[in-house]
């Protein structure tokens, strides 16, 4: 609701009601809707209740060079990925390359915005909530593949632990977090 109502800003949900879509389909849908983010927004989970706290997570190098790879394999000529300007290559081994390296830099730029966007959120969110942790972390979630798209998953406390779970059933606590995100990701567009 907050992001609809801000001029220039439009929200699509990857669901919209309680229903598993697998973590791999949802960057398909941010791909699919054109998205120019994707926030995937989690309660984490232990086996003791000790633990509590938020966290953002972004793509770890690792799997997005392995995606970048595998996304090269799925096309089979380079010019599909390059547009009009494979036109003016001739080589198609040259095209090969020119097509990996464009590419290549343009997930690069998606995983440094998601980064960027990822502190945004953090220090939002400390205004709300404890952080369990208080960087960024890269890890190899399929969620966080869309190819071009900016995307980051936060972790908005730990149902395992008793008094997170009060706040997060407390709706003043949930419009807190959406605000603490919603800040973040204006500030983001905005710069």
């Amino acid at each position: 609701q907050r992001i609809n109502a801000e001029p220039g800003m439009k929200a699509v949900m990857t669901r919209n009601g309680d229903y598993y879509i697998s973590p791999n389909d949802r960057p398909k849908i941010a791909v699919r809707e054109n998205a120019d983010l994707l926030v995937s927004i989690h309660a984490d989970a232990f086996s003791t209740p000790q633990p509590r706290g938020g966290s953002v997570w972004v793509l770890s190098k690792g799997r997005a060079d392995s995606e970048l790879g595998r996304l090269l394999e799925q096309t089979e000529r380079s010019s599909e990925m390059l547009g009009a300007a494979a036109e003016v290559i001739e080589d198609r081994e040259t095209e090969r390359y020119f097509a990996e390296t464009i590419f290549n830099m343009s997930m690069d730029l998606s995983r440094a915005s998601s980064y960027e966007l990822s502190n945004k959120v953090i220090a939002e969110m400390k205004g709300v909530t404890r952080m369990h942790k208080t960087t960024p972390q890269s890890a190899s979630f399929a969620v966080l593949t869309a190819p071009e798209t900016p995307s980051i998953l936060v972790e908005v406390g730990f149902i395992s632990n008793p008094q997170e779970e009060k706040n997060l059933n407390w709706q003043t606590h949930r419009e807190r977090l959406a605000d603490a995100m919603f800040e973040s990701i204006k500030a983001f567009f905005k710069k």
